[in-house]
């Protein structure tokens, strides 16, 4: 038996599936390529490959009802790219890698808050760009505000944005949630979502997407947050209606926006936030650290020797397969 790895992964951890079988290492981050489903299968068919381990490519039907094909995973939070249910018709368990960026996004959400109120990047492209020649001027353009103070309102209560309260609370913020599914808020102050809007510094969304997440933070909403707060976006892409950001940000009408997350993955080139000054734009990047890839190919390797053993696995989305098929 083989295994395919196409997602990236730890060295240490390649070397423990190593010991067990055959490793074909070729992550998506470095070939740039995903596979279409069909074009997969035959390969997992031609080549014997037993385990298939993913981050980007979708598993469909044709992948699953490939014979030798014992074990597939996904390294992500929710593996929605995978069809659960045809793994489950063929007997085919599918892992995943919960909570493995949690940290990674929300210390992501952290840093676009502090590059915000302290205005971070426009004072490098400031020095950068040689623009500082003397050194008593824009010192006030510069001028920021502290995060410690501040009333920092976590939209979703998840586990990222548990991780978000607990540092934040750590550098002295005041902590607001608004979560109709929290149920233990562990001394969080649970707000109504119009409350959360009017009282918070620093709004931050964490959000999984779901309908009631879509266009949660539209035009009206917008208008209820302070002049000078700041709104800040990690988790779900359609939760904000951006064409209504963009118009409040060049009116000044809101301090600032950090958004890492947008509408069909990348924003359009000609979308009206792009040049503007107060708005921070990263490239999806919340969990691209070295330990969300160490901490998602420790669990894919722990779950594959369990599996290997026949020991009940830890991360599958439908362990009832080993019940019903056997490992």
């Amino acid at each position: 038996m083989k295994a395919l790895i196409l997602a990236p992964f730890a060295e240490e951890a390649l070397e423990r599936l190593r010991q067990h079988v055959a490793v074909d290492y070729e992550p998506w981050t470095k070939t740039q390529r995903l596979w279409d489903p069909n074009k997969l299968a035959e390969r997992i068919r031609d080549e014997d490959i037993g385990i298939l381990i993913v981050e980007a490519d979708f598993l469909f039907e044709p992948v699953f009802a490939v014979p030798n094909l014992k074990i597939a995973g996904a390294c992500r939070n929710a593996p929605n790219q995978v069809d659960a249910a045809a793994a489950t018709k063929h007997g085919v368990p599918v892992l995943n890698a919960p909570g493995r960026n949690n940290v990674a996004v929300a210390e992501l959400a952290i840093g676009l808050m502090f590059a915000l109120c302290r205005h971070i990047p426009q004072a490098n492209a400031f020095v950068s760009g040689a623009q500082w020649t003397n050194p008593l001027a824009d010192y006030e353009r510069f001028r920021g505000r502290e995060l410690t103070g501040s009333t920092v309102g976590i939209v979703g209560l998840g586990q990222i944005g548990r991780e978000v309260a607990k540092r934040v609370e750590a550098l002295g913020a005041r902590v607001i949630a608004s979560d109709p599914y929290a149920k233990d808020a562990r001394g969080i102050r649970v707000v109504p979502l119009e409350t959360l809007l009017r009282e918070a510094d620093f709004v931050t969304l964490h959000t999984p997407q779901t309908p009631e997440a879509e266009l949660l933070i539209d035009g009206a909403a917008l208008d209820l947050m302070k002049p000078a707060a700041f709104l800040i976006s990690t988790g779900a892409a359609k939760a904000i209606d951006l064409d209504a950001l963009a118009e409040r940000l060049r009116e000044g009408r809101i301090a600032g926006a950090g958004l890492d997350v947008f509408p069909g993955h990348m924003i359009k080139t000609d979308h009206p936030l792009l040049g503007i000054e107060n708005a921070i734009l990263t490239p999806h990047m919340g969990g691209a650290t070295r330990e969300t890839v160490e901490r998602h190919s420790t669990m894919m390797v722990d779950d594959i020797e369990r599996f290997l053993r026949g020991e009940p696995l830890r991360y599958a989305i439908n362990a009832e397969t080993l019940a019903t098929h056997g490992s």
